[in-house]
């Protein structure tokens, strides 16, 4: 599976929408494909106490939830398809599920690949 493909996967996950007062969800959305091949998506959930999480983690719980921890790419998209790099949060998730995460490939950009240890360069 190619970044192109699964930026595409993630870009028809995009909905923002407000759910309450207090909750917008799918304003970002998240797409993975593991060592095994299997794609997963997750969405943001983004609420006024801080009680939500990004998209990738939402990726990550649906793939632990079937039995799998080694994610080989994964990608953020936001509104109008813009590429959004792991907050800091995400890239110690994706190395904590699965230290050999340290070689997952991310697009931090439309042109630029990186590995999560380029991104979390100091991991314990």
């Amino acid at each position: 599976m190619t970044f192109i493909e699964l930026k595409k996967i993630a870009e028809q996950k995009v909905n923002p929408r407000e759910l309450s007062d207090d909750c917008q969800v799918a304003s970002v959305a998240s797409a993975l494909v593991t060592d095994k091949g299997t794609v997963y998506v997750g969405v943001c959930i983004d609420t006024a106490c801080s009680l939500g999480f990004c998209a990738e983690h939402s990726a990550i719980a649906q793939m632990i939830t079937n039995n799998e921890s080694r994610i080989q790419r994964i990608v953020a998209v936001g509104r109008n398809g813009k590429i959004l790099p792991p907050c800091g949060r995400c890239r110690e998730f994706i190395y904590l599920v699965n230290k050999e995460n340290l070689e997952t490939e991310v697009l931090v950009s439309e042109n630029k690949i990186v590995k999560i240890t380029d991104l979390l360069p100091f991991p314990v």
